[in-house]
This record gives C-alpha cells, sequence and structure tokens, in this order.
C-alpha cells in the first residue's frame, strides 16, 4: 500500500516536471543580476521550454499550462498583461503543428526551427509593442533578443532531453 502511494506521488512529480521546470525558468529571467545591461540580453527561457515540450512532450505541457506560464511571466515583468501568455501560446500552436516534421530529425533541424520561431517571436513582439504604445519603435532590441534565444538554446535544449530521459513514458 505504502508503496502504490511513492509510485503515485514519483509518477505526479514526473508529469509536473515540464511545467515545473518552466515556471522555474520564469522566474529565473526575473532574478536581479549584477550585470549592467543583463536585462536588455536575457535570453527568454520560458520559450524554449514552451518549444521544446511542444514538440516533445505536449501532453505534459499542454496550451493552458502555457497560457498560465505567460501569465505570470506578464507579471513578474510588469508589462502589459497578456502580451508573453499571448506569445507563448502561439509558440505553443506552431511548435504543436510542427512535430510530425521535426519527429525524428536531428538536433541541428530542431534548433534551426526554432531559430525561425524565435526570429518570429521578435517581429510579432515588436508589432504588438508597436501597435501597444501606437508608435514605431526600434526593432533592434527585439531582434537582438531572437538571437540571443537561437544562441542559448543549445545549451538549455540539453537540459531538457535530460529532464525528457526521467520523464514517463507515454500513456
Amino acid at each position: 500500500m505504502r508503496s502504490a502511494v511513492w509510485t503515485h506521488l514519483d509518477l505526479t512529480a514526473r508529469k509536473l516536471t515540464p511545467f515545473l521546470v518552466t515556471v522555474v525558468l520564469v522566474v529565473l529571467n526575473f532574478l536581479p543580476a549584477q550585470l549592467p545591461g543583463y536585462a536588455e540580453v536575457s535570453p527568454n527561457l520560458a520559450l524554449m521550454a514552451v518549444y521544446y515540450w511542444a514538440l516533445h512532450r505536449p501532453n505534459l505541457l499542454p496550451a493552458t499550462a502555457v497560457f498560465v506560464i505567460g501569465l505570470l511571466q506578464d507579471f513578474l515583468s510588469g508589462g502589459t498583461v497578456g502580451f508573453n501568455a499571448t506569445i507563448l501560446v502561439l509558440v505553443f500552436m506552431v511548435a504543436f503543428s510542427q512535430r510530425r516534421f521535426f519527429y525524428g530529425k536531428s538536433f541541428l533541424v530542431v534548433w534551426g526551427g526554432f531559430m525561425m520561431v524565435s526570429l518570429g517571436v521578435a517581429v510579432v513582439g515588436w508589432l504588438l509593442a508597436c501597435v501597444l504604445f501606437a508608435t514605431l519603435l526600434d526593432p533592434g532590441p527585439a531582434m537582438f533578443e531572437g538571437l540571443m534565444n537561437a544562441a542559448a538554446y543549445p545549451v538549455l535544449g540539453w537540459l531538457f532531453v535530460q529532464i525528457h530521459r526521467t520523464l514517463p513514458r507515454y500513456e
């Protein structure tokens, strides 16, 4: 009896891992760093997590969880509520719709897909910001963040693969 309870708790914790890891990454993004200008160049860690899990295990990080994570990111950033939630849900939808294409492909192909998604996020985020502020903003920072996201993905991608190996098999 006691063993069954622990087994159930272990399985539940493993199923929650993608969500919890993504929440931790959101919080890490907003921890104060002692580096000048870090906030302007820090990659969007939640974006990478959403892309990875939407391709590999969308059953463990569904769109509703992605929306909640996006809202958390919005509240922590102090920005417009719904901005990051919209971006993350769009990334989830795009990655989820392309799962069949990316299945069984090399890391370089998956990374290339992320680079395209990152560029798309930079453009859409810049356009949304222009609309929200009713002015034409400099696209440079958005494009730079997209490049930072693409550059950081291999490190987090490796971490996600290690975590993925500990998750329960498909049911």
